[in-house]
């Protein structure tokens, strides 16, 4: 190759480079720039962000909690969906919490999934005056889990329990564990520091009913953790106590509820489903809360 050839081959290569730079680094974002500015399409583009007063509240995209400084749910407004994203809802650090249905014995200064949402349902039970109670949850709302020691038939169960754990009951929070005894054997609450890997890890469903009165979506978090919506079954549960903090009827919110109600987006995907700053910013307009 002659060094003519090698430098028009180049100049050839750094033209289109360029061309290509002002087209797709510079025109194309412009031009899209341009056509998001377009009315109605602009407040989308600008994160469809909510105002009131002038003053910017939140984006109807993203969710966000609705807690005092302490971090208790204020109870005139609707609760969102729970939040693995960094603090909670934070957009820099998008995530889910990874636990899947196989989380169920916590370790030490990290509660399993199981654990986790056992102990959600029992403070929305007792903040919405409802049964937060679940299948394989303790009355204390943690998992109900026993580690059964004892000889093991071949296919790895323990057929004569010689010990029995309810791991996830730390002896200095409960007074007794959750069951008395577990085929015959007294159950003991785990004690801080030993290790209960080496028994077979028994979930215990308990009574509580198939269907619990605390909806999924209010115990778990979403993929992103930033779901700014709540199933019309959780919203449906927190009206009574909305109501009695803005000192209205049930009905006159359950209308807001239903006013804010999004169907399957084109009538088949998804679920139906509520935004919860949406509905909150309805509430401080139509019904102010109580001072």
């Amino acid at each position: 190759m002659t060094i003519s050839n090698l430098v028009r081959q180049h100049w050839a290569a750094l033209r289109a480079l360029l061309v290509l730079t002002v087209i797709l680094g510079l025109v194309y974002p412009v031009v899209i720039w341009l056509i998001a500015q377009l009315p109605g399409l602009s407040n989308k583009a600008d994160g469809s962000v909510l105002t009131v007063n002038g003053q910017q509240v939140g984006s109807s995209l993203i969710g966000q909690s609705f807690t005092d400084s302490d971090g208790n749910p204020l109870p005139q407004y609707f609760q969102s969906r729970p939040s693995a994203a960094g603090d909670g809802y934070d957009p820099m650090a998008t995530s889910a919490t990874n636990l899947g249905p196989e989380s169920i014995v916590d370790v030490p200064d990290k509660p399993s999934l199981l654990t986790t949402v056992c102990s959600r349902s029992k403070a929305i039970g007792e903040l919405d005056g409802v049964d937060g109670s679940r299948p394989f949850c303790t009355s204390g709302g943690v998992g109900a889990v026993l580690s059964v020691f004892g000889p093991r038939d071949p296919t790895g169960n323990v057929v004569d329990p010689t010990r029995v754990v309810s791991v996830n009951e730390d002896c200095g929070s409960v007074a007794a564990p959750f069951l008395d005894t577990y085929e015959g054997v007294r159950v003991e609450c785990a004690k801080a520091g030993e290790d209960y890997a080496a028994g077979q890890i028994v979930p215990i469903r308990g009574d509580a009913p198939a269907d619990p009165a605390v909806p999924a979506d209010a115990v778990t978090a979403s993929g992103s953790g930033l779901d700014p919506h709540i199933s019309p079954a959780y919203a449906d549960l927190q009206i009574a106590r909305v109501a009695q903090a803005r000192g209205v009827s049930a009905d006159q919110i359950r209308t807001l509820v239903a006013d804010h109600t999004s169907g399957r987006t084109l009538g088949f995907f998804g679920e139906p489903r509520v935004n919860v700053l949406d509905l909150n910013l309805a509430l401080d307009e139509q019904y102010p809360a109580r001072s």
